[in-house]
């Protein structure tokens, strides 16, 4: 971005998203809420963040938490009403905080009354509001197409001796975004929302809305091996990313048009060459497409100095890049690097060109939780144990302080805490000026200070092993990011002019050093330096 053009605040702000069932709860059920989240802002006004996105509080029978929906237009009685989310929204936009909205519009739940009308009869308006398909010849499915969360794709129902399509549970039958009269019934939605002051929307599994009509079978994958996960036996050609998904993300894009400043984030999970396109041919797509790339990558300076620049590269002109390190269907940062590189993890996270997303609880360091051996909530667990794929470990509740229950909840928390040490709370380290907290709050205060940080450029430094380095500047300002992503120190010579002041440290322990061009950085270490 140069200096003479004016972001908005979706390219200058933090995203923080919360999975509202385990923020905080107010009625004692072990189940967080609306009003739990609105008695929670002054932490998140703290902390600096922009805009929050809550997962999914609609009327729900909870088979996948949520993102099985009955109504899209009410708050489930779990987690307050309408009345809870309108204040909400009143007092997040008081406090200058935005609310984003989590959309779902690849599938309904099947007590979704649009359901309930189309496999009444073969008749029903609304038959083909949703995928159906006479059985193959032997009795059996349609083609091979498989679920996600296990098992074949389609379900048959015997009142009508059809079967339907659904990309997830039985429960989750898939829309036909084929038909006008379902687009028209979601864009609605969306603008039920958008009239309740919602800054715009992350839409669920935007990849997957059309699936091809001739029904064919997805090939094999020739990479698949026993014993990795079966939903990979098959290439999702024909129900993932195909090309007319292009024009629902520019219908969505309209419909969010209509607010000032709305945004519209797609969960979209592809390889970068792929993700791209979902920007739109005229930058009339999604303005973010999530980047999973960091979540998903090996924790290797090299790799991921190469992937930033293949993701920079990639970026269509006037594309907004964004980064994602964690959110609820993957483990935590701190259970794939260690608790002991979550701080260098924070610090590539918000010193990196693009949007940034922060999941609950990244903020304090929270661990990845563990259940007992047949505790697991997770439908994805419970379908398909074994394979690593579980949610419930990032979905633990929020540590606020060193109470029973970690301040979360006064009765039986839904899912056990992820830890129990009274260090990795709010509360603790709230006034404690070398907690991760205090790192976050550092950090994106100095975005907010200087747009550098935030829409300045992003240029690559030559550095070797474990070392990661790169310059943001805008304007006059300049600023180095130096990152020890090994176990052991390293030293770092860069140019004679890049001589400066230390501004941010993983631990505030060196803020204010002065550098010159060769220092030496600890093991799982990092610095912004102030250029002179």
């Amino acid at each position: 971005m140069t200096a003479g053009e004016t972001p908005v605040w979706w390219q200058q702000g933090v995203i923080y998203e919360i999975y509202v069932r385990s923020f905080q709860d107010t009625t004692g059920d072990g189940i967080g809420d609306l009003e739990g989240i609105r008695s929670r802002l002054d932490h998140l006004v703290a902390l600096g963040i922009d805009a929050l996105w809550l997962t999914p509080f609609y009327p729900s029978p909870m088979k996948d938490f949520g993102y099985d929906i009955a109504d899209y237009c009410d708050v489930d009685p779990r987690f307050g009403t309408m009345g809870d989310f309108e204040r909400l929204v009143a007092d997040a936009k008081a406090r200058g905080l935005r609310i984003i909205a989590d959309l779902v519009p690849n599938h309904t739940s099947d007590q979704h009354r649009w359901f309930e009308e189309s496999r009444a009869s073969r008749a029903s308006p609304r038959r083909d509001w949703y995928i159906w398909s006479d059985p193959a010849p032997d009795g059996g499915p349609p083609n091979n197409w498989q679920s996600e969360f296990g098992g074949p794709a389609w379900t048959f129902d015997a009142a009508t001796g059809q079967y339907y399509y659904h990309a997830f549970l039985p429960e989750q039958p898939d829309l036909n975004w084929r038909n006008p009269a379902v687009r028209e019934a979601m864009f609605g939605v969306m603008r039920f929302w958008l009239g309740k002051g919602v800054a715009g929307f992350r839409v669920d599994v935007l990849w997957h809305l059309m699936k091809d009509p001739a029904l064919r079978d997805n090939p094999e994958n020739p990479d698949w091996a026993p014993g990795k996960p079966p939903i990979h036996r098959l290439l999702p050609v024909y129900t993932t990313d195909l090309p007319e998904v292009q024009e629902i993300v520019r219908e969505m894009r309209g419909v969010v048009a209509t607010k000032p400043d709305g945004a519209l984030i797609g969960e979209i999970y592809l390889p970068i060459e792929r993700l791209v396109r979902y920007y739109g041919e005229n930058l009339d797509g999604a303005h973010l497409p999530f980047n999973f790339a960091l979540i998903e990558a090996p924790w290797d300076a090299r790799h991921i100095e190469r992937l930033i620049a293949a993701y920079e590269a990639s970026l269509p002109p006037g594309g907004w890049p964004n980064w994602v390190l964690g959110n609820h269907d993957k483990p935590r940062i701190a259970g794939r690097v260690g608790a002991h590189q979550t701080r260098v993890a924070a610090m590539l996270l918000l010193t990196l060109r693009g949007t940034p997303t922060i999941y609950y609880g990244d903020e304090i360091g929270m661990p990845e939780g563990t259940l007992p051996a047949g505790a697991a909530r997770d439908p994805v667990e419970r379908n398909l144990p074994g394979f690593g794929l579980g949610r419930d470990g990032a979905r633990t509740p929020m540590q606020w302080d060193g109470t029973e229950h970690a301040g979360f909840t006064t009765g039986t928390p839904w899912l056990p805490l992820a830890s129990r040490d009274p260090t990795l709370t709010v509360a603790a380290e709230t006034d404690d000026p070398a907690s991760m907290l205090a790192l976050h709050r550092a950090l994106i205060a100095l975005r907010r200070a200087h747009p550098a940080l935030s829409i300045g450029r992003y240029v690559p430094i030559a550095a070797e092993g474990d070392l990661l380095v790169y310059v943001r500047e805008h304007g006059p300002e300049r600023f180095l990011v130096a990152l020890n992503l090994g176990a052991e120190p390293a030293s770092i010579v860069v140019d004679d002019g890049m001589t400066g002041r230390v501004v941010a440290s993983t631990f505030g322990d060196r803020d204010g050093e002065a550098l010159g061009a060769a220092f030496t950085l600890r093991g799982a270490d990092g610095l912004v330096v102030a250029l002179d």
